[in-house]
């Protein structure tokens, strides 16, 4: 197969949850075991970090991956999902897995696959570990898909756990309270394995100190050190201080690794140049001001709409689209009602449909048109805005893949 009809052979296998719902979400850990024991287990040839949370954990992830490469370590990223390209999702000093090791491992291992009905991110997850390894990483920086304690990444014995928050995201699966969610999440902490929490938050706390008094585990709180540093990143967005206390925690926890403070500053001044990362208060435009950002949930969305109207501007145009599997009615809620909306739907399977979107925000007062796709509405909004207006495009990492 071409590397192209690797892809679509691959995207095929998705009968997981974003096509199927609930059913699909696997009871056990079996399927990527057998996995990884037909692979010889690579996941045991390498050294890792596990990082899990609701929000920040991929811009958590991509730091600490920058960090470590400024140290000079060879150092190996698995993050999801994707969005431009598939090979994204797995990274060796900021390059992205090869073409050719796509199509081999899929080659090489399809008999396997379609035997065993194993899921697109089982799979992927196995092509990751297994790229890793043969290519010899110091140390891979590994985020979760899903939750954490059945995520098909958590058959890891990690060096370290980070947990970046716990908010309301994929109850359907979770659980529908914080703590039914933090236990989920809080699956990654392993026997002995220190734990650091970068978000303390009241609901969870002692969800994870029980669970890391189960397992022997050294919990850190990351925003609890009243001596740490004040750090700068070139992620922009205010929210990315809380997730610089849990990477700063993470490495200080991190042993047989050698790690400066200069090696902290510069690798965290340089996270989009170490890691090619996308879409994280991303400014596509300075006149007008044009920014997209993956926030898709509650959490996410009330710290980037806090920012977004920090900023200068005489008027806001917001193109929008949401995968219906989120709280809708509940996002809504917090987009702000002076703006000017652009309703979409991204080309997703997940997607909600423009005219269920457009209802929804009508009544809850939010003005504006709906668009077929993506890109008419944020041509629409390039048409309508005028120097010294802002243009925000969000609502779903879904969206924000379709402008990048």
């Amino acid at each position: 197969m071409t590397y192209q009809e690797t892809l679509d052979w691959l995207f095929a296998q998705l009968p997981a949850y974003q096509k199927i719902g609930k059913s699909a979400y696997k009871a056990d850990l079996s399927n990527i075991i057998a996995l990884a024991n037909y692979l010889d287990n690579p996941q045991n040839k390498f050294k890792s970090i596990h990082v899990a949370g609701t929000n920040g954990k991929g811009s958590s992830s991509h730091m600490l991956a920058a960090v470590l490469q400024q140290a000079g370590y060879k150092v190996g990223l698995y993050t999801s999902p994707h969005l431009k390209d598939f090979r994204e999702r797995i990274k060796i000093n900021g390059n992205v897995v090869s073409q050719e090791f796509v199509v081999q491992f899929i080659a090489r291992n399809q008999t396997f696959f379609e035997a065993n009905s194993l899921s697109f991110f089982e799979m992927t997850v196995g092509m990751a570990f297994e790229y890793f390894a043969e290519h010899k990483v110091d140390i891979a920086i590994i985020e979760v898909g899903l939750g954490g304690r059945l995520d098909a990444t958590n058959i890891i014995t990690p060096e370290v756990s980070l947990i970046t928050n716990i908010g309301f995201d994929h109850t359907q699966f979770l659980g529908n309270t914080l703590e039914s969610i933090a236990k989920e999440k809080g699956g990654i902490i392993k026997n002995n394995v220190p734990v650091v929490i970068s978000e303390t938050q009241n609901d969870t706390k002692e969800v994870f100190i029980d669970l890391a008094s189960k397992r022997n585990s050294l919990i850190v709180f990351a925003d609890t050190n009243s001596e740490r540093m004040k750090y700068q990143t070139d992620l922009l967005g205010s929210y990315q201080q809380k997730n610089m206390n849990g990477v700063v925690a993470t490495l200080a926890c991190l042993k047989g690794f050698v790690v400066s403070q200069e090696d902290i500053v510069v690798g965290l001044q340089n996270v989009v140049g170490l890691t090619n990362l996308l879409g994280r208060w991303q400014i596509l435009n300075d006149h007008p001001k044009t920014i997209c950002d993956t926030a898709h949930n509650c959490e996410g969305l009330t710290l980037t709409m806090k920012q977004l109207l920090e900023e200068k501007f005489n008027h806001l145009h917001i193109v929008f689209g949401m995968v219906a599997d989120k709280d809708v009615d509940k996002v809504l809620t917090i987009m702000p009602s002076s703006a000017q909306y652009y309703f979409c739907a991204p080309n997703s399977n997940r997607k909600l449909h423009v005219d269920d979107l457009l209802k929804k925000a009508f009544v809850l007062g939010l003005k504006g048109k709906g668009y077929q796709s993506v890109n008419e509405a944020y041509m629409a909004a390039k048409e309508k805005a005028i120097l010294g207006d802002c243009i925000y495009i969000g609502g779903s990492t879904f969206v924000v893949a379709e402008i990048l």
